[in-house]
C-alpha cells in the first residue's frame, strides 16, 4: 500500500457535519465540456519544471454520497496532457493509481514522460488523485503519532510473536477514525471511486476511457470494468490484486507473505554478488547465506533494538523487516537495504533509516490508506483466531514475522456498506493484463485469480522479472513493447503469453 502527498492551492469550504474540509475550485480560465454529460472542468495551466509540457489541471466535483447526488459535495484533482498530435489522437487514456493511497497527480508526473512517448499522441493522458488524497478533498482521524509510523500502521507483532498490543492499537484507530473521520472518511472506498472515475468520464466528453491502472488501481479498474463494460476501450491492469470479494484488502495484505518469499531471491543475489564489493554492501559470499543473516540480524534488534541517527527513533527488528518489504519493491532500491544492514551489523555505525520509517506518516494519509480497505469489507475481528494466525504465519513465513494476517484497525470498524463487487467473464474481451513473476507485493499467485476471473475478456502477460509495477517501471523490454502495442494499435496477444527479454 503506497502513500504520496501532492499538495495544490484549493480554496476550502469547512462543512463541519462532515468531519473534514470539502473543497471547490478556484476560479480559472477555459471550461471544457461539449457533448458531455457530467459537470464541466475549467482547466488552468499546471506544468511544473521538469515536468510535462503543457499539463493543466482541473478540480471535479463529486457528492460524498451518490445515493444523494445533489447533497454535500468533494472535490477531486484531475490533470491531463492533451495530446501533441491532434490528428492521431484516439481518445482518452486515464491512469488510475495504486494504493490505496497513490496520487495519481504524482504518478502522471513521474511517469507521463515515458508514457506520452510511448503513446506518441494517441490519447490525452488523465489522472486524478482519489478521495482523500493530495489535491482532492481530505479528512485525517487525528491518529496519535506513535500510531502513524509504518510500523506501527502495519500491525507488526512484538518480538516473541504477541498481538495484545496490535489489539489495542488496532481498536484504538478505529475508534478515533469513527469519531474524527466523519462521512467523509466513510466516503473512502473502491465503490466510490469507481463511480467518481465514471463521473470524470463524462466530465471529459468522453464515451469510452481507455485505462492503465496499476497494483491497487488494478482492482479499481477490474471493478470499473465489471460495473462500466460499455464505457472501456483498450484496458490494462499492471500488477494485479486478487479480486476474491470474500478476502478483498485482507488476501491483499495475506498475500504479501507470499510476495516477499517469491521476491527474495532477487534480492539475495544482489547482495552477494562480487560487484557489490566495491561499495562496501557485499553482505555474504553465496546467495543461500544472505536470508539466514537477514533473519539472524531481525532477531538480534528485536532483542537490542540500535540507536538510528533519527533521535526516538531505533532501528528495531520490525523497522528493518520493513525496510526490506519496502526495497523489494525495485532492484534500485536494494543498495538502501544493503547499506542499512551493513550499519546495523557494524557496531561502531549509526543507522540511517529510509525517510519512510523515520517518522509519522500524515494523518490524512493514514486515514485515507486505512479507510478504504476498511470500507471495502468486513474484515474478521477474532483475536484468538489472529493469534493463531499469526504463529503459524510466522512459521511459514519469517521474512514477514506474522505481519500480513495479523489483527488490524478494520477489524474494529463500521460494518461496509456495500458487498464488494465479483470480477466476472462478463464483458467485451478487451483487458491486457501484465505481471511480474516474482511482485512482492501484488503476487503472481493472486494475479492468476484475477486471470481466472475475468475468463476470455482478459490476456495474460507474464514477465519472468522481479519487482512492483511493470510497464515502464520494473518489467521488460517485451512486455513495454506488448502493452505499448495494445493501448497504441489495439493488437493484443491471442493467447496469454510469457516475455523473458
Amino acid at each position: 500500500m503506497t502513500t504520496y502527498a501532492h499538495r495544490t492551492l484549493l480554496l476550502a469550504l469547512s462543512v463541519a457535519t462532515l468531519g473534514a474540509t470539502v473543497t471547490t475550485a478556484a476560479p480559472v480560465a477555459r471550461a471544457d465540456a461539449p457533448g458531455s454529460n457530467g459537470p464541466a472542468l475549467t482547466w488552468r495551466p499546471c506544468a511544473e519544471p521538469g515536468g510535462l509540457s503543457g499539463q493543466e489541471c482541473a478540480q471535479l466535483p463529486v457528492p460524498l454520497d451518490y445515493r444523494d447526488p445533489d447533497g454535500p459535495q468533494l472535490s477531486l484533482a484531475v490533470t491531463r496532457v492533451r495530446s501533441e498530435r491532434p490528428a492521431a489522437r484516439r481518445g482518452t487514456l486515464l491512469v488510475i493509481p495504486g494504493g490505496p493511497g497513490g496520487s495519481g497527480l504524482r504518478q502522471l508526473k513521474t511517469e507521463g514522460p515515458a508514457l506520452r512517448k510511448a503513446m506518441a499522441g494517441a490519447y490525452d493522458l488523465v489522472s486524478f488523485d482519489p478521495r482523500g488524497l493530495g489535491g482532492s478533498t481530505r479528512a485525517g482521524c487525528a491518529l496519535d503519532a506513535a500510531d502513524r509510523h509504518l510500523v506501527t500502521l502495519r500491525s507488526w507483532p512484538a518480538p516473541d510473536g504477541g498481538i495484545d498490543g496490535n489489539v489495542a492499537r488496532s481498536r484504538r484507530i478505529a475508534e478515533a477514525c469513527r469519531h474524527h473521520g466523519g462521512a467523509v472518511v466513510r466516503s473512502f472506498s473502491t465503490a466510490n471511486e469507481v463511480r467518481d472515475i465514471d463521473r470524470l468520464r463524462g466530465a471529459l466528453g468522453e464515451e469510452k476511457l481507455s485505462a492503465w491502472a496499476t497494483s491497487y488501481g488494478t482492482y479499481v479498474g477490474a471493478v470499473y470494468a465489471q460495473k462500466y463494460p460499455r464505457h472501456t476501450d483498450r484496458w490494462v491492469l499492471d500488477s494485479n490484486d486478487d479480486p476474491d470479494p470474500s478476502r478483498v484488502a485482507r488476501g491483499w495484505l495475506a498475500n504479501m507473505a507470499t510476495g516477499a518469499d517469491d521476491r527474495f531471491p532477487d534480492f539475495a543475489a544482489w547482495a552477494a554478488d562480487p560487484a557489490q564489493e566495491s561499495e562496501g554492501l557485499r553482505l555474504a559470499r553465496r546467495p543461500e547465506d544472505v536470508r539466514p543473516l537477514f533473519l539472524a540480524l531481525a532477531a538480534k534488534l528485536d532483542r537490542e533494538p540500535k540507536k538510528s541517527s533519527t533521535p526516538g527513533v531505533p532501528l528495531t527488528g520490525n523497522r528493518l523487516r520493513q525496510a526490506l518489504q519496502n526495497a523489494l519493491d525495485s532492484d534500485g532500491l536494494f543498495a538502501e537495504l544493503g547499506r542499512l544492514v551493513q550499519q546495523a551489523l557494524d557496531p561502531a555505525a549509526e543507522p540511517v533509516l529510509p525517510a519512510a520509517l523515520a517518522g509519522p506518516m500524515p494523518d490524512q494519509d493514514a486515514a485515507v490508506v486505512m479507510a478504504t480497505i476498511c470500507n471495502d469489507v468486513r474484515w474478521p475481528a477474532s483475536v484468538p483466531a489472529h493469534r493463531r494466525a499469526v504463529t503459524a504465519d510466522r512459521v511459514r513465513h519469517p521474512l514477514t514475522a506474522g505481519m500480513p494476517v495479523n489483527i488490524t484497525p478494520c477489524g474494529f470498524w463500521k460494518a461496509p456498506a456495500e458487498r464488494p463487487t465479483r470480477i466476472t467473464a462478463d464483458g467485451p474481451s478487451n483487458i491486457l493484463m501484465v505481471q511480474n513473476r516474482r511482485d512482492p507485493y501484488t503476487p503472481y499467485s493472486g494475479a492468476l485469480n484475477m486471470r481466472r476471473s475475468l475468463g476470455d475478456r482478459a490476456r495474460l502477460v507474464t514477465l519472468e522479472h522481479g519487482g512492483h509495477g511493470a510497464y515502464l517501471a520494473n518489467g521488460t523490454a517485451c512486455g513495454d513493447r506488448t502493452v505499448t502495442a495494445f493501448l497504441t494499435t489495439g493488437r493484443r496477444p491471442q493467447t496469454d503469453t510469457r516475455c523473458t527479454d
